[in-house]
């Protein structure tokens, strides 16, 4: 493995206490994922404040559509993060350094993938999530910009991935910390000073991403061993790929399918108007500071079991799960309630509009409260694709979840009495619900066939 002072960023899963080791791996990982968050909220809160409401609205209103191109890609680094865990674990350096360089290669081309399908088909997808005309041309100026910056979004996910698996989650939060001042930065110099609206707030963002990819590119062609990068060794190794692709896509299309629910769902939700879009907006930039916090114990709870598997100590794995849904579970009550406490307050970083601001109250009030149920949702998840299950929970989700809510909004939400936003919102906790019970039947199922090999 790494040698000399690389080796104290990495972490031994597979032995000692697993509460203290979980929370020296997710508190630096929560504040990287705050700070990618910060990207986002930055460009909403700068132009909600100085280029208006429907500027607000037009970066707002293609969140989803950028998560739906964006999180197939993104489950093949989920596969990615399982093979180098497991390789670590088992201490197999030939293995780790081709799943490796397979990684990043897959980011470059799948970032350059995403570029060219997003700038082009930004403007047809925009007009079919029924997007405001009002807000309409600079939703699609900021999304073909943000798609520009796809290649370095990419490869630092992919990098941050492959780190995230030998346990080191400090580096990437210091590389985000840089890239997040710049951004922030250039957001202010850019909106205020030029008055380039959504488009100067978009190449901030990407930007920041080139300035972040950077960093964990350098840090991986600085290391030894089997996770050291050499551009030279860049290569799609079909055997690592095919076991990648068998665990990343079932995360990516489940993924995927979250955001086709989400993209109906904001479609529904901008059918309003633009007051409401805006609520929506500013409240889903608060809510995804909560889902970062939790969702750091799903990504541990996955580096966690597949360096345990890779080791062989099965016996671990319940005890890995029930840390991870004891702090998740904390965690979402605590950020959701707190949340939805001060929401006002948080809401008016956003905007100065009191009817935005009550109109994010409302999402506020249906999502945050019970958040801490997605997150135990997660973590169970996070524990089966660690074992390396990946279809089963694709499976569960597209049932207990994606086809729940698109019934939900051909049926009952095309009822004229419950032709309301408060029914749209209604639809995440039940089927959070719905779909967390399902997973935790499956985990049972899973791990009784796991002993009995």
């Amino acid at each position: 493995m790494a040698k000399g002072k690389a080796k104290n960023y990495q972490m031994d899963m597979c032995n000692g206490p697993i509460l203290k080791k979980m929370l020296l791996f997710t508190i630096p990982l929560i504040c990287s994922s705050v700070l990618q968050l910060l990207f986002n909220a930055a460009d909403v809160i700068v132009v909600g404040k100085y280029a208006g409401d429907h500027a607000l609205a037009a970066v707002g209103s293609n969140t989803s559509l950028i998560n739906l191109f964006v999180n197939f890609f993104m489950g093949l680094s989920i596969g990615a993060n399982v093979l180098v865990s497991r390789y670590y674990g088992a201490k197999q350096e030939k293995e780790l350094s081709e799943t490796v360089h397979t990684a990043i290669a897959v980011s470059l081309v799948s970032g350059i993938a995403l570029a060219i399908l997003g700038v082009a088909l930004s403007p047809t997808i925009l007009r079919w999530m029924q997007v405001p005309k009002k807000v309409l041309g600079l939703a699609i100026v900021y999304l073909r910009v943000y798609f520009v910056g796809m290649p370095a979004l990419m490869l630092y996910n992919f990098g941050a991935a492959i780190l995230r698996a030998i346990g080191d989650t400090k580096r990437p939060l210091y590389f985000l910390a840089v890239a997040g001042v710049v951004n922030v930065t250039l957001n202010l110099f850019f909106v205020i000073a030029l008055d380039w609206s959504v488009f100067g707030v978009a190449l901030a963002t990407v930007i920041s991403q080139v300035i972040s990819a950077w960093f964990v590119l350098r840090c991986l062609m600085k290391e030894t061993g089997g996770i050291r990068v050499e551009i030279k060794k860049l290569y799609i190794h079909k055997d690592k790929i095919k076991r990648m692709l068998q665990i990343g896509v079932p995360a990516g299309l489940q993924s995927v399918l979250f955001s086709i629910s989400n993209v109906l769902i904001q479609s529904s939700i901008n059918s309003f108007g633009a007051t409401v879009v805006a609520g929506n907006s500013a409240a889903g930039n608060i809510e995804g500071f909560v889902y970062a916090a939790m969702n750091a114990f799903y990504q541990a709870n996955i580096s966690f079991t597949s360096q345990n598997m890779g080791a062989g100590k099965y016996h671990r794995l319940n005890r890995i799960l029930l840390t991870a849904l004891g702090c998740v579970t904390v965690t979402g009550l605590v950020a959701g309630v707190s949340c939805y406490v001060v929401g006002p307050t948080l809401l008016s970083l956003y905007t100065n509009s009191s009817r935005v601001i009550a109109a994010g109250m409302v999402r506020l009030g249906y999502i945050c409260l019970p958040y801490f149920i997605i997150g135990i949702m997660e973590v169970m998840v996070g524990s089966l694709r660690g074992m390396g299950y990946a279809v089963l929970p694709m499976i569960v989700s597209l049932v207990g979840t994606c086809a729940f809510r698109i019934v939900w909004l051909q049926t009952i939400f095309q009822i004229d009495r419950f032709h309301n936003i408060e029914v749209v919102y209604a639809v995440y906790p039940i089927t959070w619900v719905v779909t967390t019970i399902a997973h935790v039947i499956t985990y049972i199922i899973v791990k009784r066939k796991l002993i009995e090999k």
